[in-house]
């Protein structure tokens, strides 16, 4: 599933730990906040993971996923708050893959 993909951030509500890739250290103060906020505020208010990941053709790919026994887990609400977030960071995620063409696909 993650085959040819690459991370750019994520974040656990299990282990309360953000992820920020360094390759990606180019981008913006601001714009790295932003990512850490709106990571945190997903996973303490649907539980899981979510990760943001680029494809092979450098689309950018919101997933979230749980441990199998995680009954606090919100799987509707994961899935209406990625579209959520598609929605209202439309913006950043399209800057975020022109961003990602222009650096680091060939």
């Amino acid at each position: 599933m993650y085959e040819d993909s690459e991370v750019l951030c994520s974040a656990s509500r299990y282990t309360k730990k953000y992820y920020f890739n360094p390759k990606f250290d180019k981008l913006p103060q601001g714009v790295k906040d932003e990512l850490k906020i709106m990571c945190v505020l997903f996973t303490e208010e649907v539980g899981g993971v979510i990760l943001l990941m680029y494809d092979k053709d450098g689309n950018l790919r919101l997933l979230t996923e749980a441990e199998e026994d995680d009954i606090l887990y919100d799987e509707i609400g994961s899935e209406l708050k990625i579209r959520q977030l598609r929605e209202d960071k439309k913006d950043l995620f399209y800057q975020l893959e022109q961003f990602y063409e222009a650096f680091y696909l060939e």
